[in-house]
């Protein structure tokens, strides 16, 4: 695999990688429930590699699937509703909803994603909605419109406009096509509206709230994962405790919980570094990846300044994190380059340096 992808993965669209096929799930208004936790995780151990990675728009992804067990895997998923009829109805549902929603931002979700697949219109694939409530907690989430309560606002925007139903989403959407957003089927809205395009606003959009910790929240526990990976046995056993809501966050809202017991994989501290540590899956998972990533991500994590967060990047694509880390180092044929304060395509500082070197750069 070469380049920037267009595209992201989906269910019944999945995307060549080093280790298979990577099949990406889309649980409806982000909740999964105990049946679709277990299927999930029974497929990954029998349909994969065992791999299930937790994405920044709130999703799950399989990976190690084949050209041969990509078929079962998808009737599996048509058995517990998580799959779409075909791909363009799978593109069109990509929401994120914020996990403390209430059953009215959760009928709303449902609408503008029933709405939005009836609209049939030609979007790029990588636009997204984003459905907070009125405090907003998706602000850094990626996304081109953004639903915060009752008010609607494009990407990039500092003013939104009040929001009268689902279709207010779709004209939205059609208005960002119309004016020229998406030229040769890709675009995105931030872009659109860095150009002086600017939809019809008067409403200053709500401050955001800052992003939760892994714990105790009104809705539930939170509980976060290393490298957004979560094992299937862990995501069995979360079901069971409670119904489960994805995050943008690398963590899952265990509904209503007050504790939750140690399992594999948990990271239950708020301070634990590799909260802040990103990393690709890397060589030879990624077929553009030029070394391992992971290991070496964990390994200096914990040298990292309190707050500092760290992207270990396999390539100059940057996919673990594509926004600005405190430091970035990106794998090249020649060794790691270092970069401070960028994303894994930006100037580097060094250039080269091999992995033993690089515990004296943070």
């Amino acid at each position: 695999m070469s380049g920037i992808r267009g595209w992201c993965p989906g269910a019944l669209r999945p995307m060549e990688s080093g280790d298979g096929l990577v099949v990406r799930i889309r649980p409806r208004g982000g909740r999964l429930s105990r049946v679709q936790a277990r299927t999930i995780a029974d497929a990954a151990e029998a349909w994969g590699n065992g791999t299930i990675e937790l994405t920044g728009r709130a999703n799950l992804q399989l990976r190690g699937v084949t050209q041969a067990t990509h078929a079962p895997l998808l009737d599996a998923l048509c058995q517990a509703d998580l799959l779409d009829p075909d791909p363009t109805t799978e593109q069109l549902r990509n929401i994120v909803v914020t996990p403390f929603a209430t059953p009215a931002t959760d009928r709303l979700a449902a609408d503008i994603a029933r709405a939005l697949t009836d609209s049939r219109l030609p979007l790029p694939a990588k636009f997204g909605i984003a459905i907070d409530d009125a405090q907003p907690v998706l602000t850094d989430a990626p996304a081109d419109i953004r639903v915060e309560g009752d008010l609607i606002r494009a990407d990039g925007m500092p003013l939104a406009a009040p929001l009268r139903g689902p279709d207010d989403v779709v004209a939205m959407a059609r208005w960002f096509l119309d004016q020229g957003g998406a030229p040769g089927g890709r675009g995105r809205m931030a872009a659109l509206i860095a150009t002086g395009i600017r939809p019809a606003a008067d409403t200053p959009a709500r401050p955001p709230v800052a992003r939760p910790a892994p714990g105790a929240t009104p809705a539930g526990m939170l509980a976060g994962f290393e490298f957004g990976q979560i094992p299937p046995d862990t995501l069995r056993r979360l079901s069971r405790l409670a119904p489960l809501r994805m995050t943008p966050w690398r963590m899952i809202m265990v509904c209503a919980a007050r504790s939750l017991p140690a399992m594999p994989g948990l990271i239950q501290r708020p301070d634990d570094p590799l909260l802040r540590t990103h990393a690709c899956p890397g060589a030879p998972a990624c077929a553009s990846a030029h070394a391992p990533v992971r290991q070496l991500a964990r390994d200096l994590a914990p040298l990292m300044p309190q707050g500092a967060v760290l992207h270990v990047s396999g390539c100059a694509k940057g996919c673990a994190c594509p926004r600005p880390a405190d430091l970035t180092l990106t794998a090249t044929p020649q060794g790691f380059d270092v970069i401070r304060h960028g994303r894994a395509s930006d100037p580097a500082g060094l250039r080269g340096l091999h992995p033993d070197q690089l515990t004296k750069v943070p």
